[in-house]
């Protein structure tokens, strides 16, 4: 395969960092993006990598403007990364609209505009990848969770079965096992006409910058739910920093994984390529734990709640 080019979100630290070095290591090109890019991206201009400056929830025309500076730093992209976000803990009785809209704006609407902003270039050259950073908390929960979780439901959780009866009747060639993601899996229902190919990662616990304090916002309990919260709250603190740099994953193994998949070698050579998958061993498990019990609740429940048609 010829060597690809890369635009990758969120580049300061972390998983972006690490798909800076893997994609160089792979002898692909790779244009590291995030905010303040001369003061935070600089050091990876030593790697070999373009950067430019973005910020995601920046207006539409400055994101379009900057998607085309960096097609013509190398005259294309082929796969554009999504991995920019940051992690909004607190309980849903507290959290302010401002805090949610903030956390969507990047985790989810970040992820909208640099994909709207890359699709044209991607349709005229008919081909192209983009890839998604989700999370396995898209399939389970848990106290304090709820924002960060929401804002990753929102690229990844499961259509309703209406929209997929819809699909079913309205394109039959269309594989219906493929529109089990939320904005992914639209995205992938619409121009996989056009040879583009959405890829969403369910990402389990990586020692990356997610949980550091730069990275994570808590919403603590107001004055009003202290009484019954900060309890639960001294424990979601206590679970977030115990977290922190005891993550079982290797965020470049991670990286390199995620290589393999889009360019279909290493270990994933042979392998049809997926619309969704976990990452990690705790996400597989995480993962098979959640169908099972939704299909031991169906089991024990279809009788009950199939008796609906007309």
């Amino acid at each position: 395969m010829p060597p690809l080019v890369w635009l990758v979100t969120g580049c300061s630290s972390g998983f972006g960092e690490a798909f800076v070095h893997s994609i160089i290591a792979r002898g692909d090109k790779v244009i590291a993006t995030g905010r303040n890019a001369a003061d935070r991206l600089g050091h990876l201009q030593a790697t070999g990598a373009a950067i430019l400056p973005l910020d995601v929830t920046a207006p539409k025309q400055d994101i379009e403007a900057t998607v085309q500076k960096a097609i013509l730093i190398h005259g294309t992209i082929d796969v554009l990364v999504n991995n920019a976000g940051y992690c909004e803990l607190g309980f849903l009785e507290d959290i302010p609209p401002d805090k949610w809209m903030a956390q969507l704006n990047t985790n989810f609407f970040g992820c909208v505009n640099i994909t709207q902003a890359l699709l044209p270039h991607f349709r005229s050259k008919k081909s192209g990848t983009i890839v998604f950073m989700s999370s396995i908390w898209t399939w389970t929960s848990g106290p304090g969770i709820g924002p960060y979780g929401v804002s990753k439901h929102a690229l990844a959780s499961p259509s309703s079965s209406h929209s997929l009866i819809a699909v079913s009747l309205l394109w039959p060639a269309y594989d219906i096992a493929d529109a089990t993601q939320g904005y992914a899996g639209t995205l992938q229902a619409e121009v996989s006409q056009f040879n583009i190919h959405p890829i969403l990662f369910d990402i389990g616990h990586f020692r990356s910058s997610i949980t550091s304090p730069t990275s994570v916002s808590f919403t603590p309990p107001s004055a009003s739910t202290a009484d019954d919260y900060n309890s639960l709250f001294t424990s979601l603190t206590a679970a977030a920093a115990q977290l922190h740099g005891n993550q079982p994953g290797d965020p470049r193994k991670c990286t390199e994984l995620i290589l393999d998949v889009v360019r279909g070698e290493g270990l994933a050579k042979g392998l049809e390529r997926p619309a969704r998958i976990p990452v990690g061993k705790d996400a597989v498990q995480v993962v098979k734990d959640a169908c099972q019990s939704m299909l031991e609740t169906v089991g024990d429940w279809e009788r009950v709640v199939s008796g609906t048609d007309f």
